[in-house]
């Protein structure tokens, strides 16, 4: 009987490594623009971590300046049309909001779940923070949806733009199922 009960817990420690590994995923990130999907700008490492997502910019050729940056409901990152014009990035859907809120206030808010963290990016076309972390997230909401930046800033509101103001997309990746 010992011998059985030593073999359950040194099994059970053999394993625990494997339980307590993060999920994980990389985004490859590509440009979109009104001819369809483009060159690849870089990757955002999605991790699992004690204060939500973590999310790992390595991010190249964005423009300088603020752009809003959202899970989106669809993992695509095609083209569709929106009052007879195509329009980039669209296939990807709207803001991620399982829970139908409506509601767009940011990544703290009790709004939808797509918005992240503002990416601000520096004179060199890469992001001033490398890091973003995510609170109400982790990788098993984001799989197969897709990671979207836009045009411009994002205030979190609906006014005076709708959606924050971000404008076009511009930069798209599929996240892995």
């Amino acid at each position: 009987m010992r011998s059985l009960l030593t073999a359950g817990v040194t099994c059970l420690v053999a394993l625990a490594p494997l339980t307590a590994q993060a999920d994980e995923v990389d985004v490859d990130m590509h440009q979109i623009s009104k001819d369809g999907v483009g060159a690849s700008i870089g990757t955002v490492k999605a991790t699992d971590g004690a204060d939500g997502l973590m999310l790992e910019l390595d991010l190249t050729g964005l423009q300088a300046g603020p752009h809003g940056f959202h899970v989106h409901e669809h993992g695509s990152c095609d083209m569709a049309e929106k009052d007879g014009a195509m329009v980039s990035g669209l296939s990807a859907g709207g803001h991620y909001d399982p829970h139908g809120s409506g509601k767009h206030l940011g990544p703290t808010g009790e709004g939808h779940l797509g918005d992240l963290p503002l990416i601000e990016v520096g004179d060199g076309g890469q992001p001033v923070m490398a890091s973003l972390t995510v609170p109400r997230l982790k990788v098993s909401d984001i799989r197969g949806r897709a990671l979207m930046i836009h045009e411009g800033g994002d205030n979190y509101s609906d006014e005076p733009k709708p959606l924050g103001g971000g404008g076009a997309r511009v930069a798209c990746g599929v996240i892995p199922e």
